[in-house]
């Protein structure tokens, strides 16, 4: 028993390690991405670890079409479907693919069809829940929310814009908001593609070959 034990879970660690070809992607994949934008980017990965201790700045959702791959992402300054080659210049870092646990399988057409009745909907430059605006992880979050019979499928946390370990803003958060005319929403309720990454719904099959 011991035996079948151990092989199932080195049998797991090559799958989550493992390289994944594109042509293996999956509607309803989740893809995480460490997106390479500087200080605010940074900021996000610095006060949420990933799955393994890896940094995530961004993700979106795959769906398959016509033989094309596109990415459904709030991005730019609104929800759009981009491609997966366009979406895969955003980093030079690996790309991590997610997908549900095979009894959540079901709920995965009613979130692709939510999130693409989403396209066009207002990037959230304020990153505050439930605004009629949607961040990266927020479009997700709400999309399995809805294909979830409303009920929420992924956590919402208190958002933290402080440098860790102290009382203190990133100064990037600061300029940010100071920019925009906005206050600096510590504490609403949020989500990050890192907290995604672990969540216990999905499982990481490894990176983008």
């Amino acid at each position: 028993m011991k035996k079948v034990i151990l092989l199932f879970l080195l049998g797991f660690t090559y799958l989550s390690n493992a390289q994944i070809n594109p042509s293996d992607l999956k509607t309803g994949d989740f893809i995480f991405q460490d997106m390479d934008c500087g200080p605010l980017c940074d900021a996000i990965e610095a006060v949420t670890e990933g799955y393994k201790g890896n940094d995530f700045s961004h993700m979106g959702l795959v769906y398959k079409k016509n033989d094309t791959i596109y990415i459904i992402e709030a991005a730019g300054s609104a929800v759009r479907l981009n491609t997966l080659e366009k979406f895969s210049k955003n980093t030079k870092k690996p790309m991590y693919i997610g997908r549900v646990k095979k009894k959540y399988e079901k709920i995965i057409p009613e979130a692709i069809s939510f999130s693409l009745e989403q396209i066009g909907v207002p990037y959230d430059d304020d990153y505050v829940y439930d605004n009629e605006k949607y961040y990266c992880s927020e479009l997700i979050y709400d999309a399995f929310k809805k294909a979830n019979n409303k009920k929420p499928f992924f956590q919402l946390f208190p958002m933290t814009y402080k440098e860790p370990g102290t009382n203190d803003f990133f100064p990037a958060w600061i300029e940010y908001y100071k920019a925009i005319g906005s206050e600096i929403p510590e504490g609403k309720p949020g989500c990050n593609p890192g907290g995604m990454s672990t969540s216990d719904k999905i499982f990481i099959l490894g990176t983008l070959k």
